[in-house]
C-alpha cells in the first residue's frame, strides 16, 4: 500500500511550449543554486522520451529511470540517484521510447501521489515541450509554475499558447467540478450579446453574474500564478520581452504572470553542457551564475525582477 503522508517540500514545475529554450539548463541550474544554499533538493526529469537532465551532471548512463517506475512498479524513492552536487538528488527520465501520451490516468495519479511524499525541501520537475494533457496536469501539480522561453517570435508565441492551455485546463477542471459547463457554453454561444471578446471577458462576466460563481473562482484561482524566465538574452531590449509577456497575459487572459528573471546568452553554457559539467560549479565568473541566483531568489519569494524602464537596444554589460 502506498504511503499518503503529506508532502515535505515545495513542488516546482518547469515547462514551455517549445523545445530548445533551455528548460533543462534552467532546471539544473536552479536546483544546483538551491542545493548550494543548503536546501535538500530533488530534480525529476519528466521529459518522457527525451530525457537529458542527467547529462547536465555528467551522469551518462543512469542506473535507474522513470521506466522502472512505470514498467517495473519501483517506487520513486527507490530510483533516486545522486547528482554529484551536495544536497541535490535526481530522478532521471525515461531513456526508452516512453512518452507522455503513453501514460494512462492511473499511472499519472500514482506518479503524482508519490511525488507529493518525496523527502525534499524542493522538488523540481523538468517537463517536456508541448501541451499534452499529461504535461499540463503535471505542470498544474506544482506550487511554483515556471515557463522558460527565449526572446524569439516563435518561442514567445508557443510559450503564450502553453500558458493559455494551462489556464484552459485549470478552468475546465473548475467548470467540471462545480457543474458550470452548461452556463459556460450558453454564455460563450451568446458572447456577442454580452460583449465578450476574450477569455478574460468571459471570466469577468461569469464572476459578475453570480456571487456563488465569483466565490468559486476566487477560491480555486487563489495563488494561481505563472512565473516567466527568459533564457539566452542577448540585448537589453530582449530583457523587456518579459514585461511585454506579462502585459499580454493579463490583457487577454486576465492571468497574473510574474517575470522572475532572465539568463543571458553565454558560450560557456554550451561548453559546460558539452563537457557534462554542472554549470553553476564550473563557471563561477560567468554573469549567468549571478542571474540564475537572482531569478532563484525571486522564484522562492514570489517576487518579480526589477526591470529598468529606460532600457534601450545595446550590449549587455
Amino acid at each position: 500500500m502506498e504511503k499518503t503522508e503529506k508532502k515535505q517540500g515545495t513542488i516546482w514545475a518547469v515547462g514551455g511550449g517549445k523545445g530548445g529554450t533551455g528548460k533543462s539548463f534552467i532546471t539544473s541550474s536552479i536546483g544546483t543554486c538551491l542545493a548550494l544554499n543548503g536546501s535538500k533538493t530533488l530534480l525529476l526529469d519528466a521529459d518522457l522520451g527525451g530525457a537529458n537532465l542527467h547529462s547536465f551532471f555528467g551522469l551518462l548512463r543512469p542506473r535507474y529511470s522513470l521506466t522502472d517506475f512505470f514498467d517495473k512498479k519501483v517506487p520513486l524513492r527507490d530510483i533516486i540517484v545522486h547528482s554529484g552536487v551536495a544536497n541535490l538528488e535526481l530522478i532521471t527520465g525515461s531513456i526508452t521510447s516512453l512518452d507522455s501520451e503513453s501514460i494512462n490516468y492511473a499511472q499519472k495519479q500514482k506518479l503524482f501521489r508519490q511525488i507529493r511524499t518525496l523527502d525534499a525541501d524542493h522538488i523540481i520537475i523538468d517537463l517536456g515541450a508541448g501541451t499534452h494533457i499529461n504535461t499540463l496536469d503535471t505542470f498544474l501539480l506544482a506550487d511554483k509554475m515556471i515557463v522558460v522561453t527565449v526572446p524569439e517570435v516563435t518561442a514567445i508565441e508557443n510559450m503564450y499558447q502553453f500558458i493559455k492551455s494551462v489556464y484552459f485546463r485549470k478552468l475546465k477542471y473548475i467548470f467540471k467540478t462545480y457543474g458550470l459547463n452548461a452556463s459556460i457554453q450558453e454564455t460563450w454561444k451568446n458572447r456577442s450579446a454580452y460583449n465578450i471578446r476574450s477569455l478574460k471577458d468571459l471570466i469577468v462576466h461569469l464572476k459578475q453574474s453570480s456571487d456563488h460563481i465569483r466565490g468559486i473562482f476566487d477560491r480555486e484561482m487563489s495563488g494561481f500564478v505563472v512565473n516567466v524566465i527568459l533564457n539566452q538574452v542577448r540585448t537589453p531590449r530582449d530583457i523587456l520581452v518579459g514585461e511585454n509577456l506579462k502585459s499580454v497575459c493579463m490583457n487577454f487572459l486576465g492571468l497574473p504572470v510574474v517575470y522572475a528573471g532572465y539568463s543571458r546568452y553565454d558560450e560557456a553554457v554550451q561548453k559546460s553542457i558539452n563537457n557534462n559539467e554542472p554549470f553553476m560549479l564550473f563557471n563561477r565568473l560567468s554573469p549567468v551564475v549571478n542571474e540564475i541566483k537572482t531569478l532563484t531568489v525571486n522564484l522562492v519569494a514570489g517576487t518579480p525582477i526589477s526591470v529598468p524602464k529606460d532600457l534601450v537596444n545595446g550590449r549587455l554589460s
